[in-house]
């Protein structure tokens, strides 16, 4: 098993307890309105949506991966830090990754923006390696993710407010 990891970090003028709320904590119910060509609907299905909670992302007809499943790892509302490890799904790309794991944390600049920083980890099965491009084409979908939902609330200011 091979383990590799990459580091992200994102500015927004957002601050953190806007973004952490849309990004995260109603993301199941934002993010399919946001996005409905892409994400058909996201569903807990386990647990109360804390810790140790599983959720299914269902993606829309026509897309290569039909849906993910996410255990979230830790949740935490005072500090804006969640953890999550995709464990099942498409995503996984045929049996050649064991899971992903995800660290994000939000923190306030002196501006009222927001820091966001991302980490990724990739668990790969056998003598598999990630290459730069694969890597790359995650990063841009969780990216575009992110923007979509930063502009939702830069058009809306008493979102998530």
């Amino acid at each position: 098993m091979g383990i590799t990891s990459y580091t992200d970090e994102y500015t927004s003028p957002i601050p953190p307890a806007r973004l952490f709320k849309a990004l995260i904590l109603d993301s199941h119910n934002l993010i399919p309105k946001l996005m409905p060509l892409a994400v058909k609907s996201v569903e807990i299905t386990e647990g109360d949506g804390g810790a140790g909670s599983i959720r299914q992302i269902n993606f829309a007809q026509g897309s290569k991966v039909k849906c993910i499943r996410n255990r979230i790892d830790e949740l935490d509302e005072k500090n804006f830090t969640y953890k999550y490890t995709m464990i099942e799904g498409d995503g996984l790309m045929e049996d050649k990754i064991e899971k992903i794991s995800y660290e994000a944390k939000f923190e306030a600049t002196a501006e009222g923006g927001s820091i966001n920083r991302m980490k990724s980890t990739y668990y790969t099965k056998g003598d598999f390696v990630l290459s730069e491009e694969e890597i790359k084409a995650g990063k841009e979908k969780a990216l575009a993710m992110y923007k979509v939902v930063e502009g939702y609330l830069i058009q809306n200011p008493d979102a998530y407010a």
